[in-house]
């Protein structure tokens, strides 16, 4: 991702303002060299990492009391709530033109409902730390992609990228270790991976689209769509929930509503305006180092030997081949 930019796995806001090219997914502004500005923008970034970090202990934690489909529904409507609230408040809540209608559906069924099914469903089963770092080869998948459909060159600095981010997947599924006669556990790995590559195709859409608007002023109403798409599907599904409220569960909902979504979206592509596209992607890849921290003093969960040589070869992977030349 850019050139393959992590941040634009959340929809950048950045794009391009005429309608007449396409957004690649680079930063148009120029970061601020004003000290005080760029603190402000590795603030912000620190701030995502840390949020998106927890965001997967606290989605296990949530998905003890209710089911995956009712969890994500009661998330993304709290989130369509925020959402609407930080576009009005930034004076930037407009209707998606047309042309940009394409690219909202894509968007919403690929990445917001499919991709998050899958991964919270998948969660349920296997280890919240496991499952981020899983999550996070969505990269390794955009680099061939790119220059199978929108004709980008695999430069070597990319081939080697992902022939290391393979490798880390080959050390995390070694074929000698790991269980497959637990079917349940296999088809949950794959579930996962099946989700990143959705994602990284609703990304290889958002790259090759001719915007008209930009992506983040799409964000919530992808999300209204997504709230009613999943709300159905919980209703025929589960059944209207019967959920023993309480404290607890309330405030883990809005946080992965508000910080964990609305507030994590904005403060991303708001810290891209301050920082160098580099600086923010290589950044971003401490997310699934924090899950396994946060994982591991909250969840007990204990991290293997091969998870974390397979989350240092993919994190180096996605560095190799989302940085430049030099």
């Amino acid at each position: 991702m850019k050139k393959d930019v992590l941040i634009n796995w959340r929809t950048n806001e950045l794009a391009s303002r005429s309608p007449q090219r396409r957004w690649t997914g680079t930063v148009e502004r120029r970061p601020a060299t004003d000290p005080a500005e760029r603190r402000k923008g590795v603030l912000l970034l620190v701030t995502v990492v840390l949020v998106w970090g927890l965001f997967w202990p606290v989605n296990k934690v949530v998905l003890e009391s209710l089911t995956p489909l009712w969890s994500l529904a009661l998330r993304s409507a709290i989130a369509v709530v925020a959402l609407f609230g930080v576009a009005l408040a930034c004076g930037r809540l407009v209707v998606p033109p047309r042309a940009d209608l394409p690219v909202l559906i894509s968007i919403t069924l690929l990445h917001i409902v499919g991709f998050t099914v899958l991964s919270t469903w998948a969660l349920q089963i296997l280890p919240a730390g496991r499952s981020a770092v899983l999550a996070y080869t969505t990269p390794l998948w955009v680099t061939p992609g790119a220059t199978l459909f929108l004709r980008e060159p695999l430069t070597v600095r990319r081939a080697v990228g992902v022939a290391i981010g393979l490798l880390g997947l080959f050390v995390l599924f070694n074929p000698l270790s790991f269980d497959w006669s637990d079917g349940t556990v296999v088809v949950a790995n794959a579930a996962i991976l099946l989700a990143a590559l959705m994602w990284a195709a609703s990304i290889l859409h958002i790259r090759g689209h001719r915007w008209q608007s930009t992506p983040f002023a799409l964000v919530p109403w992808e999300f209204l769509l997504a709230t009613v798409i999943l709300t159905s599907f919980a209703l025929v599904s589960d059944g209207v929930p019967v959920v023993a409220w309480n404290a607890r569960l309330v405030s883990m909902l809005l946080f992965l509503g508000i910080p964990g979504t609305a507030l994590a979206y904005w403060a991303i592509a708001m810290a891209s305006r301050h920082l160098p596209a580099v600086t923010t992607s290589l950044g971003l890849l401490g997310t699934p180092v924090v899950s396994i921290i946060f994982a591991t003093l909250w969840l007990q969960e204990s991290p293997s030997f091969s998870l974390v040589a397979a989350i240092f070869l993919i994190l180096c992977g996605v560095a190799i081949g989302t940085t430049g030349n030099r």
